[in-house]
This record gives structure tokens, sequence and C-alpha cells, in this order.
């Protein structure tokens, strides 16, 4: 690595060159600095940084980042901005979505309860049926949820209509489980949803949000909470997104090895209709 950079610099512009003696002389610094720290080192603008790296050979300053870690034996550490601006770079966005997404799958172990993750997979697994609301950004988890659970056997719908979800929350029974996605725990068509469960029928209500504190989390049987940092511009409810994913990744494990005659009979039934559909 060091090599390819140094035998790079004669073809470099000054400036360029500036930036790749930064590189070479303290790589450890790069891997973790942003453009404009690696720019006031080098004495030079954060786009000339980025026009270096590409100079040198690399896709971009990301680009170079990765490859400095990778010749480490090291995973790079992004040190991005708290909150992505109108000054923010490309490169300097690109770290920022990337680590906010990764530090909130990262953090979803710290937030999650395993006495209420045990809670919410005993209710799914005895479900007699489960729906699935969401609005907004949680809307996509919810819709990925039921189709996921559906294809370990569970009997599982996601409507996107909040009229039909209250309709049909209101036909439930307590021997059925409502799982509420909410990045707030506030929506207030959510929270009309799982309302139209708890009255007058009971069900049992799953909440997969972002806070601990909400009106969504006091009304939960199974409070599961995992979140994002929020980086203006929504990608807080974004981060968290993904984060909500992976819970509900979680629970399909769960609810799978919990009743594996079950999940091999759907199984199979997905896997006959796949190949019907396949080309």
């Amino acid at each position: 690595m060091r090599a390819s950079i140094a035998a790079a610099l004669p073809g470099l512009r000054a400036s360029d060159a500036k930036v790749m003696r930064v590189v070479m002389a303290d790589s450890a610094f790069v891997q973790s600095a942003t453009t404009d720290e690696v720019a006031g080192r080098a004495g030079v603008s954060p786009a000339t940084v980025v026009r270096a790296a590409r100079a040198a050979g690399f896709h971009g300053f990301g680009d170079l980042k990765l490859a400095l870690a990778r010749a480490s034996g090291q995973q790079p550490v992004p040190n991005p901005p708290d909150e992505l601006t109108s000054q923010s770079t490309l490169d300097e966005l690109c770290d920022t979505v990337l680590a906010s997404h990764a530090a909130s799958i990262r953090s979803v172990r710290a937030t999650l309860r395993s006495a209420a993750l045990r809670r919410a997979v005993t209710l799914l697994n005895s479900a007699r049926e489960i729906l699935v609301f969401g609005v907004g950004t949680s809307a996509s988890p919810a819709a990925d949820a039921a189709y996921r659970w559906t294809t370990i056997g569970c009997r599982a719908q996601a409507p996107r209509d909040v009229r039909t979800a209250q309709l049909q929350a209101r036909l439930l029974t307590a021997e059925d489980v409502v799982v509420a996605v909410s990045h707030t725990g506030r929506s207030a068509e959510t929270l009309a949803v799982v309302e139209a469960a708890r009255t007058p029928t009971a069900a049992r209500i799953v909440v997969i949000t972002s806070f601990d504190s909400s009106p969504l989390a006091e009304r939960a049987d199974a409070l599961l909470v995992a979140g994002g940092p929020d980086l203006g511009l929504q990608m807080g409810s974004s981060s968290s997104r993904l984060a909500h994913l992976a819970v509900i990744d979680v629970l399909h494990a769960g609810i799978a090895l919990a009743d594996l005659p079950r999940t091999r009979r759907a199984l199979q039934a997905s896997a006959e209709i796949t190949k019907v559909h396949s080309a």
C-alpha cells in the first residue's frame, strides 16, 4: 500500500502529493479522520483530499480508507460528523450514513431486553393470527415481517390502509397478536390500530420502537427497543428502520426454531411456489 502511494507521488499535483504524504506518514489517523481533518493536516481543501485519493488510484476518500484498513488488517473506524449539513461533502455523507446504519445494528443488543424478546417470541409462536402495522418508514418493515413470518407458517398480515387495519384489529381475539412498528412510538395511526385490538378483545401487543418511553410503549405486552442516531434529514428514522428489521429477523429465527415441524412445512410450500414462478 505504502509502496503504491509512493510510486504515484511523482505524477501528482503538489497539493495532491501533500495529502498522500499525510497518508503515508500517519495512515492510522487517516483511517479515522474526516476529509476536513485530513485537509487541515495537509494544508489543503477538503475537495483536494477527495481529488488526491482519486488521482492516487482510488475511487474516492472512502475507498482510500478501506484500502488502508485492509492493508493494516483492521476494520475502518469512521469518524463522521454528528449531523448532515449543506456543507457535508459526498464522501462525508456516505461515511455518515453508513456509520449511522452500522451503529444502529450494533446498538440493538444493548437495548433489546432478553425477557421482552422471549415474551415476544412466545406470544408470536402461539398466536392464532398476527397483525403487523406501521406507517411511513415503518410500513416496509411491517410488510417484511408479515411476509417472512408467513413463510415459516404463521398467519400474518400487514394491511397498509389504516381503516382496514383498525377493522381487522377489532376482529382479533385474545389468542391473537398485534405487532406495532414505530420509530417514535407516537404515530396516531399505529396507536389507533393498537387501541382497536385492545378493546374489547384484549389481543396481545408487541411493540418494536426506538424509545423506551412513548404512548405505544405504554401499551406493549412485549417492548422491543432498537433505534439509530438522528443525523437530520429524517436519517434517524432511516437508521432505526434497519434496526427494526434486525429485530424482525431475530423474531423470525426465534419463531422458526420454536416450532420446527410447522416451519419445515411452510418452507417446503414456499419452495414449491417459488419453483413454479421461477423462469
